[in-house]
């Protein structure tokens, strides 16, 4: 029998009670790759304590819209926890953009990160420091652990849902209440 892969890049990673990794206890992840010789993402619901002004500052950046200062720097996942990864709209790119989908692009570049500051960015992005990575099979390995639940994401709850709700916004784009599941596995 012959396997065929299927990419899940542009779908939601919400891990199940029982994962047992602190780095993504209750996260979602947005898979921006997933090729059959691996995947990368980046949690979009996990917010740090630093903020878009506090980053800025700390690149030599000027800020031309101060309500952007206030803006949230997520943690991405475990993998190049230094560096930056935005996730934005497909409005606006740059040469060091990633097209995820038509209307989602991943970018990594300094640049970027000074046009958003400049007031010039993209109309909807999320910045995160860090991303999540996965080895060739290990995802799909994790995923057939049930680790994880898959959807197709969805852009309202990548952009536009509070950090605190995407979680469960995630869940319902599946028709699921999280909160009836349980971390333990038992048997009827």
């Amino acid at each position: 029998m012959m396997n065929t892969f299927q990419s899940l890049k542009h779908h939601f990673l919400i891990s199940m009670p029982h994962l047992n990794d602190p780095n993504f206890e209750h996260t979602v992840v947005y898979l921006c790759e997933h090729t059959d010789t691996g995947a990368m993402g980046v949690i979009i619901n996990r917010p740090s304590s630093i903020d878009f002004g506090e980053l800025a500052e700390h690149l030599g950046m000027q800020m031309a819209r101060p309500k952007l200062t206030s803006e949230t720097i997520y943690v991405g996942g475990p993998v190049e926890s230094e560096r930056g990864f935005i996730l934005h709209t497909s409005d606006r790119s740059w040469g060091n953009t990633l097209a995820v989908t038509e209307d989602v692009c991943l970018s990594a570049s300094l640049e970027t990160l000074e046009h958003i500051a400049a007031g010039d960015g993209p109309e909807s992005f999320l910045i995160t420091l860090g991303c999540a990575g996965w080895e060739e099979g290990q995802l799909e390995n994790e995923i057939a652990n049930n680790d994880w639940l898959v959807c197709e994401a969805d852009l309202d709850v990548l952009f536009n849902t509070p950090s605190d709700m995407q979680f469960s916004a995630a869940t319902k784009v599946l028709g699921l209440d999280m909160s009836f599941l349980s971390p333990e596995i038992g048997h009827a």
